[in-house]
């Protein structure tokens, strides 16, 4: 309940900041289990997605989101709890197992999980190596995955910014993946990072994101030691699991017009229209 009160009214508010738009929405199934695994470039990614889409977005989040003191540790957690984020503990071991069978549970209620297989934001816009938490869901409960792409809220929320910016933002929705031809495998740790590798190429091929081979989480810390990202030689590593790298282009805004970025042509991907949410 809480949920839909606060969709109804922060949503005009969010709109209003952001005008989002989406392409592909038809792909994420009217009813039923899926996994909505997105890339991850702003705190603000988890406000907008949902906004994008008419069922309830549920979202594994770090528990320190629920935790802080204060007025704005509380206005912190009713706005997570707000936006459908379930509390977990991150911190690996048998923290991690709870998380995952949180999510489990999640699907097995037929619930829309919103995951990040990055594990966490993004130090730098481009597209970081995935967990494997992702696959063990998708094999243990058979849901389909539904690969999304976040399109400029690193813009409007850059690292570091708490306010984020009025900018547009987008999301790009992927045909969904069925890897129900591994099922019984979920332990199978190769199984799982070709999986896992797989989902995040479908990721890449919608957001025109360059790719790192390395964890984000390992990024960030060495960017916090004053180490270069790409001080052993783990930079750009083509695309996941060795795969040829994809045409990247990166989706624009439906009225906007296409514009290169880089290297990267313009938007000119085939398919069903993007439709305006506003």
């Amino acid at each position: 309940m809480f949920y839909w009160l606060m969709k109804m009214i922060v949503g005009p508010v969010l709109r209003l900041a952001f005008r989002p738009w989406s392409r592909g929405a038809h792909h994420v199934p009217q009813e039923g289990p899926a996994i909505l695994a997105s890339n991850h470039l702003a705190v603000i990614d988890s406000f907008v997605l949902p906004l994008t889409v008419p069922r309830k977005v549920q979202f594994l989040g770090k528990s320190d989101y629920f935790t802080g003191s204060g007025l704005k540790g509380r206005i912190t957690a009713g706005f997570m709890k707000g936006v459908g984020t379930v509390p977990v503990d991150r911190s690996g071991g048998r923290a991690s197992e709870a998380a995952l069978r949180t999510g489990l549970r999640l699907l097995s209620e037929d619930e829309l999980l919103g995951i990040y297989p990055e594990g966490t934001r993004s130090p730098d816009g481009r597209l970081y190596r995935g967990k494997t938490g992702v696959a063990r869901l998708a094999l243990e409960s058979g849901a389909p995955v539904i690969p999304v792409a976040m399109i400029g809220s690193d813009v409007a929320q850059p690292i570091g910014r708490t306010i984020p910016r009025p900018k547009r933002i987008g999301v790009v929705y992927g045909e969904p993946l069925d890897f129900s031809r591994y099922k019984g495998m979920e332990e199978d740790r190769f199984i799982l990072r070709s999986v896992t590798d797989e989902i995040v190429y479908a990721i890449m091929s919608l957001s025109g994101q360059e790719y790192v081979d390395l964890y984000a989480a390992t990024a960030k810390a060495r960017l916090a030691q004053g180490v270069p990202i790409e001080a052993d030689g783990a930079t750009t590593a083509g695309a996941p699991g060795g795969r040829p790298v994809p045409d990247l282009v990166l989706p624009v805004a439906p009225d906007e017009p296409a514009t290169t970025d880089g290297d990267r042509p313009a938007d000119a991907e085939p398919g069903p229209p993007a439709s305006s949410v506003d």
